[in-house]
């Protein structure tokens, strides 16, 4: 599922890429920053890739995700600073959906 999740997310980022000015370096792969001080996304640009994100999980797994909410905001670490954060974050609301649901 781990690497069902990291390519999802990185296709993501490669269309937020085409859409945006400021590009995420894929060639870092799950290194690549996102959102933070090192990150290349401003808060319109995350959004939009949360929102290309969940879409994403639900077309391919069949799992509805919530990405940004209050529980995402109150981690000591943003799970929105890199590709691989980002990854491991979706992986772990999508077991939990999944979870809930089986």
């Amino acid at each position: 599922m781990k690497q069902q999740i990291d390519a999802i997310v990185l296709a993501c980022c490669a269309d937020q890429n085409e859409l945006s000015a400021n590009k995420i370096d894929l060639s870092l792969g799950l290194d690549a920053p996102l959102y933070g001080a090192k990150g290349v996304l401003d808060s319109l640009g995350l959004v939009s890739l949360l929102v290309a994100l969940e879409q994403a999980v639900e077309d391919e797994l069949d799992v509805i995700i919530t990405l940004a909410d209050a529980r995402a905001a109150s981690q000591q670490n943003s799970p929105f600073r890199s590709v691989g954060s980002l990854s491991a974050y979706a992986l772990q609301r999508v077991e939990e959906e999944r979870g809930s649901n089986g």
